[in-house]
């Protein structure tokens, strides 16, 4: 029988292909790589770029990245938001379901599935799992969410969280995730965030004169922070550090997984040939813009991270396991649940997805 919920949480993740045969990454890479925010040129370019010269070369060598890290139950980063669903699930009483920007559960899904299951639902609250916003990451996935949401015309209100990356509790989850690592012998701590092109940057300032138009930018106040990715970054890599009690000389920021010239740096794949001969032999290292271990960080930085590390003299390298499902992280989004049903609306999207027009 259908049951009677008020509000149902729907965790939207990015997403992977459904299998790692060849044809579903590659349907995969086709909906990822033709996302404007991602790729954000002329359609018809796009379609040259994309279908004509990327995903022809690279479908295969993904397929083959994929399989060295794909489990009994398939893609880590969907396992890893089944997990955190289940986990989340045991302890509030509003139904939760999962959802992600590219491939399936799809958005559409999750809302048909909710709603069969309780029709009289009255809000779905949508929490895309970036910490920062980006307009290739958060923003698409708000986008999307509505997009679908508007073509079924569904009854229910649609409402987003924020991206959290200053957040109190989420900062205490990730410190707390982090912590144990810190017993292992180190002689520094990589945060490796991913990569995203300079110009996003500029399209998503609201004030259209403030990111990278100095040095300093991103400690300059400004409302451009409020959709600035890479002031976010380092605002959650001061914040957790603070709060493990790191010093500034044993931690740095790194971009990985670029895809072209013009994107933020320093790139990870560089630093980590360059560290061990600057006395940096003993890593350990973490990718705090994902909240699920994925391919970008089991494959690209736990796997080819690590060997090229090694290769360059280093000694030890370690990566930190993202939240996953970490009790904290469960009991912060727990939290916001239940702030936000007591009335609070400080975790709410308030603004409206920026995008300038390609």
């Amino acid at each position: 029988m259908p049951e009677t919920a008020r509000k149902a949480l729907i965790l939207m993740n990015l997403g992977s292909p459904d299998s790692t045969e060849v044809k579903d990454v590659r349907r995969y890479l086709n909906e990822f790589l033709m996302d404007e925010r991602v790729i954000d040129i002329a359609w018809l370019l796009r379609v040259l770029l994309v279908r004509g010269l990327i995903v022809p070369s690279r479908a295969p060598k993904s397929a083959e990245a994929y399989r060295t890290i794909w489990t009994g139950e398939g893609s880590p980063l969907v396992v890893f938001t089944r997990q955190l669903r289940d986990a989340l699930q045991q302890i509030v009483s509003e139904p939760v379901a999962i959802a992600m920007r590219y491939g399936n559960p799809t958005p559409a899904f999750a809302y048909d599935q909710l709603l069969k299951d309780h029709p009289d639902l009255e809000e779905v609250i949508v929490l895309p799992l970036y910490p920062h916003y980006a307009m290739s990451s958060y923003e698409t996935a708000v986008v999307h969410a509505k997009k679908q949401y508007e073509t079924g015309k569904y009854p229910f209100k649609l409402s987003f969280i924020k991206p959290f990356y200053n957040e109190a509790d989420y900062i205490d989850a990730l410190a707390e995730n982090i912590r144990p690592w810190l017993n292992r012998p180190h002689d520094h701590i990589l945060f490796s965030y991913h990569g995203i092109p300079g110009r996003h940057l500029k399209k998503s300032d609201p004030t259209g004169c403030h990111c990278l138009q100095t040095a300093d930018c991103c400690n300059v106040a400004s409302p451009a922070h409020n959709t600035c990715y890479r002031h976010q970054v380092i605002v959650t890599t001061k914040l957790v550090t603070e709060k493990l009690g790191i010093p500034a000389d044993k931690y740095s920021i790194s971009f990985q997984s670029r895809l072209g010239k013009g994107w933020l740096e320093p790139f990870t794949d560089v630093r980590l040939e360059q560290m061990p001969a600057e006395g940096i032999r003993n890593l350990l290292i973490l990718c705090p813009a994902f909240v699920s271990d994925c391919l970008e960080t089991l494959e690209e930085i736990e796997e080819r991270g690590k060997e090229s590390f090694m290769h360059a003299g280093g000694e030890s390298y370690t990566m930190i396991p993202c939240l996953n499902t970490h009790p904290k992280w469960v009991e912060t989004i727990a939290g916001w649940l239940e702030a936000y049903k007591q009335g609070s609306n400080e975790m709410i999207f308030k603004g409206t997805a920026h995008h300038s027009t390609l």
